[in-house]
């Protein structure tokens, strides 16, 4: 069964970057205390601009995905995050190869 993966591209209003790291790091701990098909979830910052942000989350497969896009901290947390966006995300999908 193939695994589930996004990247998702995030800016932040400058203003709202602590907040956003804040809750992405929330969101972080309980994915992996709550998710143990959650193989990976990580928030990178950009060296040159400190307002770009990509989130690499990956899953064992298409039902872990689904589990996390419906735990009740994901609908808790993500809309804080996305008011601290200054564009829209920018969200791509991949699934895991042998």
């Amino acid at each position: 069964m193939a695994g589930k993966s996004f990247i998702a591209q995030l800016r932040t209003k400058p203003e709202k970057r602590d907040e956003m790291i804040a809750l992405q790091a929330e969101l972080k701990g309980l994915v992996f205390e709550h998710e143990p098909n959650a193989l990976v979830y990580e928030l990178l910052q950009s060296e040159e601009d400190p307002d770009l942000f990509q989130v690499v989350a990956s899953f064992k497969d298409e039902a872990a995905f689904d589990h996390h896009m419906s735990i009740d901290f994901h609908d808790r947390l993500v809309p804080p995050i996305l008011e601290c966006l200054a564009e829209d995300m920018q969200l791509a999908f991949y699934r895991s190869l042998p």
